[in-house]
């Protein structure tokens, strides 16, 4: 058996790379080693060894890629773009943070085959239903410990396999299925012997038993039977019927069981395991809703230090954490702007040890990445260190290099009243920064909302080393000016400083931005809420993390989002529950960046305190009950040989402050194969339109912190009850199939 088919072993560009390559692996300008690349046999698997370095060699999967950028795309190609042709070079980008890989062929055709190669596999790869991707898997694994290669495992072998795989099990029990798979009485199992055999090592009793409830002969789901269980378990109400005709078309493998109209168990397992089967309702995958509403009224994916992929102290300012950003959704990024030495100005964080990029070359990044996950507008916040004529500079590059991508006007001609809508700005991209006078009177030279160093500080708005919106220099006891030039293209994003929830409500325009640290953010939400929600229905308000996080780390997005504050910048570079609480939030809506607030954080009549939620109009709290089943296939943490996971399940709540909660199951030891919990936790959400839910799976270990196995976050709305699995993610936010866990999901109304 081989899960690849012959069809994709023809292809001549697949038959270059199996035959293997030399190919120079590009780390920097004067790091250039030749390395010999191929594919394996199993059609997944890229193997290269440097031809000096004895028996070491490194593999990774084609599954791991994300996509080939072909050419001088990546800022170390350009580098030596004088050296090698274009036509020579391509880059194989990773899924997460995992770093490219930059290589430079021989020849055009073998480049070409590389690059046209691995994104036919990519494709492949992506277009493999579930049961393929579980097969590839159990291949991938037997492919790893067939040392001989021989395509044989005895027992001792298998047992070993197992344990890789996170299987502890009875002895005795694995050795009565090894008999009964091992079909040719040999004392050893073939590929197609194995996957039997774990196929009757998988079957799950849990599943089965859901099964069992709803069929009259225990063999299959009637018509019918599936239409009761759609209607009762799944809540699918009203369209069951045809629902339950779909799901056997698609998912039933026994052509005799679809002629009949009904499922297997096999199907009903398909169904269970498959995307539609999973947490996350399918409609609120796709981009659904409405996008004609002022940007106040949005939260909108925010990145902060856009230009690092480390931290801020010693981090390497890149061109690609630009491009990680965009391609996670995220629609506004951050520039940090200071003068550069040949007339240039640089991106870096000021006053420390992180390397520099120019400026242009991060708005041609951004001319090129900007749409390409996303077609609503990019906010580009700029956080301005450069002399007048350095700014002047960079305005005739964000001109040039943009050209009419750049909002630089009123959309109408007119003075808004209200921002205008993603839908009406798509493809545009709007500058953050500050103005001279407004877009009512552009006479005032003078910078109205600056202050000084030691105000910002006392404010506690400064961000360490440097501050937010940094004061204008003195010179001659004067404010120096901001260049005209850069002033004329900001329209609707003109930063300001803030003064006051009164002030804002008597003074303050529709296109003034202030910018918050957290401190200051969690301050005025708590002491005033219900007036920050007010204000961020007509205003943007964007939220940086402190200074004092050095390390990259990240605050808790969600204590803003309560009081509706849009712009909540995060560094995307840092993996953790931050980022996978932004993540949960924006997989909704098409992943475009934007997810609209709720309707009582749009309303300037609500009085929405989000200390107080049960005093909003139509107030109705809602309980929340899942039932932990069972895990499948989940990671192992520790690679050391004998390690097995004791794994345990936390559900998290995310959301107005009486809404934080955490419940766990208890861990089972050594299963990290097929666990079983089987323990409900409950709670009760007062805030449904702001809580998100995270599902966390983790080694349980007695003596020190808990390894974490894998996470998944989603907003409370997005929930589908019933039978459904949750497909895990790794730290870094990618997918780590087959593992998932199990539950049966109950909402209901809190009597």
């Amino acid at each position: 058996m081989d899960p690849e088919g012959s069809r994709i072993h023809d292809d001549p560009d697949i038959k270059i790379m199996m035959a293997g390559s030399t190919l120079r692996k590009v780390k920097s300008r004067s790091w250039k080693k030749q390395r010999h690349f191929r594919l394996l046999e199993d059609g997944l698997t890229i193997w290269y060894k440097s031809r000096w370095a004895g028996r070491g060699h490194s593999t990774f999967s084609v599954t791991e890629v994300e996509a080939v950028r072909e050419g001088h795309e990546s800022e170390v190609l350009q580098s030596i773009a004088e050296e090698f042709p274009t036509d020579l070079c391509f880059t194989l980008v990773f899924h997460g943070r995992q770093g490219n890989l930059d290589l430079v062929a021989e020849s055009p055709k073998e480049a070409q085959a590389w690059i046209q190669g691995v994104r036919k596999l990519i494709h492949k790869a992506q277009t493999m239903d579930e049961k393929e991707r579980l097969d590839q898997w159990v291949w991938d694994w037997f492919q790893k410990a067939d040392k001989n290669k021989d395509g044989k495992m005895n027992f001792k072998e298998v047992k070993k396999l197992l344990k890789m795989m996170n299987v502890d099990m009875n002895e005795e029990h694995a050795f009565r299925l090894f008999t009964m798979a091992d079909k040719s009485d040999s004392g050893s199992l073939e590929i197609e012997e194995f996957v039997h055999f774990y196929k009757i090592l998988t079957q799950r009793d849990e599943v089965w038993k859901v099964f069992q409830e709803y069929s009259g002969d225990g063999e299959k789901l009637k018509l019918e039977e599936l239409v009761t269980f759609l209607r009762i378990e799944q809540h699918e109400g009203e369209q069951s019927g045809t629902r339950a005709q779909e799901l056997i078309s698609r998912y039933e493998p026994s052509e005799t069981a679809v002629k009949q109209s009904s499922m297997s168990l096999d199907g009903f397992q398909k169904y269970l395991c498959s995307q539609e089967g999973s947490i996350f309702k399918p409609q609120c995958q796709d981009l659904h809703q409405d996008m004609s509403r002022p940007l106040s009224h949005y939260f909108i994916s925010s990145s902060h230090n856009t230009y690092l992929l480390e931290d801020q102290l010693r981090g390497q300012s890149s061109l690609e954490a630009y491009i990680q950003a965009l391609k996670r959704g995220c629609r506004c990024v951050e520039v940090d702007c200071w003068d550069g030495s040949d007339g240039e100005p640089v991106v870096y964080h000021g006053h420390t040890l992180t390397s520099k990029i120019l400026f242009k070359d991060v708005i041609s990044t951004l001319r090129d990445y900007a749409f390409k996950v996303s077609d609503f507008p990019v906010i580009l916040s700029l956080e301005n260190h450069c002399s007048v004529e350095q700014q002047t500079v960079m305005a005739q590059h964000l001109s040039q290099i943009l050209g009419d991508m750049i909002q630089t006007t009123p959309l109408d001609g007119q003075i808004p009243q209200q921002l205008p809508s993603p839908q009406e700005l798509k493809g545009k991209i709007l500058l953050k920064a500050k103005k001279i006078g407004g877009l009512e009177d552009c006479l005032d030279e003078t910078l109205t909302d600056e202050v000084s160093d030691d105000e910002e500080m006392a404010n506690g708005d400064a961000e360490s080393p440097s501050t937010e919106d940094p004061p204008a220099e003195k010179k001659d006891g004067k404010k120096s000016k901001l260049s005209r030039e850069l002033s004329d293209l900001v329209v609707y994003c003109k930063s300001v400083h803030f003064h006051g929830f009164d002030h804002a409500r008597s003074h303050a325009k529709c296109y003034e931005i202030s910018s918050f640290s957290e401190s200051k953010a969690k301050k005025l939400a708590k002491e005033a809420g219900a007036d920050f929600v007010q204000y961020n229905t007509r205003q943007l308000s964007r939220i940086y993390p402190g200074g004092l996080r050095t390390d990259s780390s990240n605050y808790n997005p969600q204590e803003m989002w309560n009081v509706g504050c849009q712009i909540v910048a995060l560094n995307f570079q840092t993996a953790g529950l931050e980022m996978d609480l932004n993540d949960g939030l924006f997989r909704q809506n098409g992943g475009c960046g934007y997810v609209l607030k709720p309707d009582f954080m749009r309303d300037g009549g609500a009085q929405f305190s989000p200390e107080k939620p049960e005093e909003l109009h139509g107030y109705k709290p809602l309980r929340l009950s899942i039932q932990v089943i069972s895990g499948q296939q989940l990671p192992k943490v520790n690679q050391k040989e004998g390690s097995i996971v004791d794994p345990l399940v936390r559900v998290e709540i995310y959301g107005v402050s009486q809404d934080q909660a955490k419940e766990e199951t208890s861990h089972i030891n050594n299963n990290g194969f097929n666990p079983v919990w089987d323990e409900t936790l409950n709670f009760v959400i007062n805030a449904p339109e702001l809580a998100l839910v995270r599902f966390v799976v983790e080694d349980y270990d007695k003596a020190s912190r808990n390894d974490f196995i894998g996470q998944f976050t989603l907003p409370f709305r997005c929930i589908q009850p019933g039978y459904r699995h949750i497909h895990l993610l790794s730290k870094d936010g990618t997918a780590i199939p087959p593992s998932s866990v199990f539950v049966n999901i109950n909402i209901s109304e809190k009597t």
